[in-house]
């Protein structure tokens, strides 16, 4: 409901949509519509522009769901809003609830109500801040998590902060906790049968190992390439 009123809005602001009071109905040209391309740019801005003005609370909101794609767990917003730097999420899912942006599912997930809604959320990001944002929303999940049994969630861990890859080459210290956070997710997603996503975080694991990897992490190592191995055989890998 919140895209199509906000576009007929936009239909009405561009007068593409007017009210023939002669005729007593609403009149428009489909072909100017669909030549200006309205339904991608125009709603799009509008969008933005509506999400600008919203809360801190719930622009964080929208910007954290957006990182996570087009839907986020229920029970990731729960791990959120235990810590001390995304606690205010909750207060801000349900504005955004209310205000049309997102929606609950049955299955436990809040789902952006059209793919545009998330990207306007994600243009809430500016492009330059983005690997450090996913980057940063990732170490805080991992904190929260770490020790816990979380499922998934692991994947979702991992990716946000594979964005900022070149953030952990600076520190050695970070390297091996992290290479073994992508072992985990690369595991996870071989025993869930999704072989190239496998091979896509073993492929990160291997990169953040030193290069002394095979004396240094002799056993890591050996597991790494066998994992690898598999991930590359099961998805047709030969290179």
């Amino acid at each position: 409901p919140f895209f199509v009123l906000e576009f007929i809005r936009s239909l009405k602001d561009r007068d593409l949509l007017k009210y023939n009071f002669h005729q007593r109905r609403w009149v428009w040209n489909e072909g100017t519509i669909r030549a200006e391309d309205l339904i991608t740019d125009s709603v799009l801005q509008l969008l933005s522009s509506e999400m600008n003005g919203l809360s801190d609370n719930v622009q964080l909101l929208l910007k954290v769901m957006a990182c996570f794609g087009t839907k986020t767990c229920e029970s990731v917003i729960g791990y959120l809003v235990d810590s001390a730097e995304y606690s205010v999420v909750e207060d801000g899912l349900k504005k955004a609830v209310s205000d049309g942006f997102v929606e609950r599912n049955r299955k436990g997930t809040f789902n952006f109500v059209h793919d545009k809604v998330r990207e306007a959320a994600y243009n809430l990001i500016a492009e330059s801040d983005r690997k450090q944002f996913h980057y940063n929303l990732g170490r805080v999940l991992h904190s929260v998590c770490e020790g816990k049994d979380v499922g998934d969630t692991i994947l979702l861990i991992a990716t946000q902060i594979n964005h900022g890859k070149e953030f952990i080459l600076k520190d050695d210290e970070l390297c091996l906790p992290f290479a073994k956070l992508n072992m985990a997710a690369g595991k996870m997603a071989i025993d869930s049968c999704r072989h190239k996503t496998a091979y896509a975080y073993l492929e990160v694991a291997s990169s953040l190992l030193p290069n002394d990897h095979w004396e240094s992490n002799y056993d890591i190592s050996l597991r790494l390439s066998f994992m690898m191995a598999s991930a590359a055989n099961s998805s047709c890998k030969y290179d």
